[in-house]
């Protein structure tokens, strides 16, 4: 750990509050030669809407363009990140599908930008982006700065997540051992008769944990129940 590290380590203890700690996160990618920066937290249910919640620097006209177009459900950097821990540097090629977008960007001085992913157990995705309007990113500079750049994101993510949004499993009551070794089974296509043979339980007692896993994931039925548990990574 090198003093600047220590430092900023140093300094968000001292927070009280998202702002404040965003700020360090934000001083942080100053230090690292970046004007500007981004933290989203993707929650991953429901299915139909997951929620993200953000934070920039980024100039509030550009916020709300980025709002009002709904180019968070296009943006391709989001689209790697929630996939990929590997990060992802602003170009042409990365933004080829979406050109109105990375003109609007650059119209608002981010034109030059790298993000990373973290991934949580529960199926949170944090995704830290820096970004500043010139001098391209040289390889030199990726490669000297890559043990920070992984570092700051996952510092950003420790320091602000718990912020915006909770882990959806805070709010269920957990599953047990053989509550989750009935759906493991149920999630590779097993039927009811095939859990209990494999099990050695009976059909009944296997229906019994999979309604169990049912209520306590509060799903509306067993499919739902296998793809949730399955999302929140409590399948192992």
């Amino acid at each position: 750990m090198t003093e600047w590290t220590q430092h900023v380590l140093a300094r968000l203890t001292e927070v009280s509050d998202v702002s404040e700690a965003f700020e360090q996160i934000s001083l942080a990618a100053r230090h690292l030669g970046f004007e500007h920066c981004a933290y989203g937290l993707r929650v991953p249910v429901p299915f139909t809407r997951p929620k993200t919640r953000m934070l920039s620097t980024y100039d509030e006209g550009w916020n709300r363009r980025y709002l009002d177009a709904g180019y968070l459900q296009v943006d391709p950097t989001v689209a790697h990140g929630v996939r990929s821990l590997q990060p992802v540097i602003w170009s042409d090629q990365v933004f080829r599908q979406t050109p109105q977008m990375w003109a609007e960007a650059r119209s608002f001085g981010l034109r030059v930008g790298w993000a990373q992913s973290i991934f949580e157990a529960d199926g949170r995705v944090g995704m830290l982006s820096l970004a500043r309007s010139s001098e391209q990113l040289t390889d030199a500079e990726v490669l000297s700065h890559d043990p920070l750049l992984k570092w700051l994101v996952n510092t950003a993510h420790c320091a602000l997540s718990h912020y915006l949004g909770e882990s959806p499993l805070s709010e269920l009551e957990p599953l047990t051992s053989r509550q989750v070794e009935v759906m493991r089974w149920t999630a590779d296509g097993k039927s009811s008769e095939e859990v209990a043979a494999i099990l050695g339980l009976s059909r009944p007692t296997v229906n019994f944990h999979i309604r169990n896993a049912i209520a306590k994931l509060r799903a509306n039925n067993k499919n739902s129940a296998v793809a949730r548990s399955s999302r929140l990574g409590l399948l192992g």
